[in-house]
């Protein structure tokens, strides 16, 4: 079987193919376009009937190019950048060029036999889009707010409204009926914030209105968790991609970085905190972690206990991320068959 490794890049995609034992048997470079994609697939019918394409995981480079070859009934897997990285540091080649990357994804895919397969966009990326442009209006309202009170410092200092306030309609209502009457440029620039706030924000609402309602279908057993709110399961949902992707909790746990690294080599068995995984997951984990510390009775009883056994109470708190991590997957479980059940 041949194994074909692409490193994809915005205009162009450098394509290698390699047999079972690693060896360099052709290369191309194509372009991004679909009919560019159609020519590969021709290409590489020449080379082999049994064939498995290997991708550098960049989905902003690569999506449209996976999707023109699972339309073509290729098989696809996804390389994750830092295994191609460390084959490609331990080749003889040296340097660095995108024939040589291309030949490491390759690699990367012969040496690790259960990469993620590649498969088409579904609801999750629908909902990662939708929280990731809410995020990026949320900067840029937090930017212009925080414009906005230096000027309205300049205006009247000592009567700026209270922190956090400036997110909500009714104040910056207020506030624009405030600089109504007032003259010169600081005041009208003031005046054009606002209106740039108040526009921003109800974008956002409407956004998290409409990200809930998709939450709420794809996702009900995730939002039953204590301290899972809809943005935070958005959030899950879309930086897990399909949760059949992980084999066990304890993927699933590495992926999210709540998986201590063990570090010992001796006799005593030790492990640290992990800095690795999807960090954004992590994230939506501690915050659910950090609610449930405050009101939920068993996550309180698990921290107690692990403080009286002599942890610290950021260790602690790591310990409920970790039984958090397989709480979720198993609700991310149950929420996928309930979706094939809808679906059929």
């Amino acid at each position: 079987m041949v194994t074909i490794g692409i490193d994809a890049h915005k205009r162009s995609h450098t394509v290698v193919a390699v047999d079972e034992r690693g060896r360099r048997l052709a290369e191309t470079t194509t372009g991004s376009c679909s009919d560019d994609h159609l020519r590969l697939v021709r290409w590489a019918w020449k080379l082999d009937e049994k064939r498995l394409w290997a991708v550098e995981d960049c989905r902003h480079l690569s999506r449209r190019l996976e999707r023109d070859l699972l339309a073509a009934g290729e098989r696809v897997v996804r390389v994750p950048p830092k295994l191609m990285a460390n084959v490609r540091a331990g080749a003889r080649s040296f340097g660095k060029s995108d024939p040589i990357d291309a030949l490491a994804v390759a690699r990367a895919a012969l040496r690790e036999p259960d990469l993620p397969v590649a498969k088409l966009d579904g609801a999750e990326r629908e909902v990662r889009l939708l929280v990731d442009h809410r995020a990026d209006l949320v900067g840029e309202r937090t930017r212009m707010i925080s414009r906005l009170r230096w000027h309205l410092h300049e205006l009247d200092p000592g009567s700026e409204p209270a922190l956090r306030t400036l997110t909500h309609l009714r104040n910056l209502d207020r506030l624009a009926q405030r600089l109504a009457g007032l003259e010169g440029p600081v005041a009208r620039i003031a005046r054009e914030l606002v209106a740039r706030c108040r526009a921003l924000t109800s974008e956002i609402n409407q956004l998290e209105e409409e990200i809930s309602t998709l939450v709420t279908q794809l996702a009900p057993a995730l939002l039953a968790i204590c301290g899972c709110g809809a943005l935070t399961a958005a959030k899950i949902l879309g930086e897990t991609a399909g949760i059949e992707r992980f084999k066990s909790p304890d993927a699933y746990a590495r992926h999210n970085g709540t998986a201590p690294l063990p570090v010992w080599s001796s006799n005593r068995a030790r492990h640290r905190l992990s800095r690795n995984g999807n960090r954004q997951l992590n994230a939506a984990l501690h915050r659910i972690a950090l609610t449930q510390a405050r009101l939920h009775p068993d996550a309180q009883a698990l921290i107690a206990r692990r403080r009286a056994n002599g942890d610290g109470g950021l260790e602690a708190l790591r310990v409920l991320k970790r039984r958090l991590s397989d709480v979720v997957y198993r609700a991310l479980r149950a929420d996928t068959k309930i979706e094939l059940r809808l679906v059929a």
